[in-house]
């Protein structure tokens, strides 16, 4: 277990702390994660790398010359949210434009795309790029849906040399995906990841077993074999990779053999010998290849196997130099270490005059969110029990979050005189930039896109909640590509929605609501017999059926509350 912690929550902040403090002169943190502390030339493209924290060296142990410009930084296993990464982004670009490059899971797609589109719409041109190594999570012709686990590192090496060689940002994106393309990946577990603050694992592995295709989040793996010794999982490893070797490959490779976190490197050496021999066996050149702790996930017992065929070009930016905390190569140029520039702290925004009637609405929904915030908080370990059968466990943790940050905010904007929409509006932002992850970036835009539907100058009218919820139902729809089925939460929106439109007119408000909120718990709970079609339980599709979704389940207890509150 993760044994070294202050309180859990904090454990994400203070160890990135003691990051930056041991890393002075290849870091400064920043709100949102870190960038580099020594000096970059003007029009240079800017890599920003990021994710959740638990998988040290990534991310932020890869901003150094050579590498990544900056890293955001989520919490333990969770997508930093979206303005955590326009936060780093700003800090780190040098006016070349931005690569925003990270592992392809669901929260990370969803903050990294929201964050990309922030920063072009300020002038900043950025582009994204999910790294898909992981032959376990989807099939070669799903590589789209592939997850990025160790394989993250050699593209963010080969990206990071081409920004330094001054390749512009469409070369740097060129070569970032043909990377990107070439690289497989597969892991292997031992034993599973018990988080801070936890006395239990998010999986175990049977005796004398091992998962085949884990995930780094605390996911399980795809399967589970008899344990073997070196030279079979050597065998193991090499076999499954090899087998997925790009269209034309050569037989210059690199390898990247990953620990996970508590296999220590002698084992990774001797496993190494039998992967190198296995390699050369099938005729591969490795160029370079390293062996050690590169994507971890905190206290996971376990390793992968990365291969990624090189060309010329890829070869060069490879060896490249690179001088980081976590990856050092060659010699780089001295470079002159900075002083941090303070943030650039956005003014107060006024706030809106607000009618009396409106400002009445907007005390009711701060209490309603208070509301809802306690309903979360006690339902926490079991959302997380629910989301630890086929995801990472954090869904209650991050729910807590952004719930709590959602009420302050809202209670904030009451005391500064806001109606319903403005205060609406910064309770959205709040649970957006505070829970991060997928849940955190849908409820943000379900949240602000209800918010459009209020005004600051009238009261809220139940007619004009029920447009809210369709609004909210077709704006998380068109975020995030789910649909009634994939086992979501809109398994469960899609009902409460329904229900509301449904229902008579004049009714009890707080009666339509608790109907509703009926609705959705039903729907929550017949997500047992789904499939999940999307995010991080896909993979893992066989484990979630029997089990509702954790997102559904937390929906239809905030839709409960909702009603619960109303009725007071």
């Amino acid at each position: 277990m993760t044994r070294i912690y202050g309180g859990p929550a904090a454990f994400a902040r203070e160890a990135l702390a003691g990051f930056c403090d041991l890393h002075a002169e290849f870091v400064h943190p920043v709100d949102g994660g870190v960038i580099r502390s020594t000096r970059t030339p003007a029009g240079k493209v800017a890599l920003v790398v990021g994710g959740g924290s638990g998988h040290y060296p990534a991310f932020a142990g890869y901003v150094g010359p050579g590498l990544a410009d900056g890293a955001a930084v989520g919490e333990v296993f969770t997508s930093p949210s979206t303005a955590r990464i326009v936060e780093v982004a700003r800090r780190a670009q040098h006016g070349g434009g931005v690569l925003l490059a990270f592992g392809n899971y669901a929260g990370d797609v969803l903050n990294f795309g929201a964050a990309a589109r922030q920063l072009a719409a300020e002038g900043i041109a950025a582009h994204t790029l999910p790294v898909t190594d992981d032959i376990a999570s989807a099939s070669g012709a799903e590589r789209a849906d592939r997850r990025g686990i160790a394989g993250n590192v050699i593209v963010y090496k080969i990206a990071g040399a081409a920004a330094e060689a001054g390749y512009d940002l469409d070369d740097v994106v060129r070569v970032a995906r043909l990377a990107n393309d070439r690289t497989r990946s597969l892991g292997v577990a031992f034993a599973g990841v018990t988080l801070p603050g936890k006395s239990e694992p998010l999986f175990t592995v049977e005796p004398a077993s091992l998962d085949v295709g884990l995930g780094i989040h605390g996911e399980p793996g795809i399967s589970t074999r008899a344990m073997t010794d070196a030279d079979g999982l050597a065998r193991l490893l090499v076999d499954r990779v090899l087998a997925e070797a790009p269209a034309g490959a050569g037989t210059r490779i690199t390898a990247l053999l990953n620990g996970l976190g508590a296999t220590k490197y002698e084992e990774l050496f001797l496993l190494w010998g039998r992967v190198a021999r296995l390699l050369a066996a099938a005729g591969l050149e490795p160029v370079a290849p390293i062996v050690g702790e590169f994507v971890t996930s905190l206290d996971m017992a376990g390793c992968s196997l990365t291969v990624s065929w090189l060309d010329d070009e890829l070869e060069r930016l490879w060896l490249a130099p690179a001088d980081a905390p976590a990856l050092h190569r060659g010699t780089v140029s001295p470079a002159e270490h900075v002083t941090a520039a303070p943030a650039t702290r956005t003014a107060t925004i006024a706030v809106p005059a607000a009618s009396e009637s409106s400002a009445a609405a907007a005390d009711r929904i701060a209490e309603v969110l208070s509301y809802l915030a306690r309903t979360l908080a006690d339902a926490e370990t079991e959302l997380a029990e629910i989301d630890a059968f086929a995801g990472d466990g954090d869904h209650g943790e991050g729910m807590v979050r952004g719930s709590r940050a959602a009420a302050e905010a809202a209670h904030t904007a009451v005391e500064r005189g806001a109606g319903a929409a403005t205060t609406l509006l910064a309770a959205a932002d709040a649970w957006a930039a505070q829970a991060g992850g997928t849940s955190g970036a849908l409820w943000g835009i379900g949240l602000r896109t209800a918010a459009y539907e209020f005004s600051d100058d009238t009261a809220v009218s139940m007619p004009q909640v029920v447009r809210a919820a369709r609004a909210a139902l077709n704006a998380v729809v068109d975020a995030g590509g789910a649909v009634v089925g994939d086992k979501t939460l809109v398994d469960a929106l899609e009902p409460l929605v329904r229900s509301l439109e449904t229902d008579a007119a004049d009714r009890d408000s707080a009666q339509r609501w608790a109907d509703a909120a009926t609705a959705a718990t039903l729907a929550a709970r017949d997500t047992a017999r789904l499939t999940p079609r999307l995010g991080r339980a896909r993979p893992l599709a066989a484990r979630s059926v029997g089990h509702p979704d954790a997102g559904a389940v937390s929906l239809a207890l905030c839709a409960t509350a909702v009603g619960q509150a109303l009725a007071q």
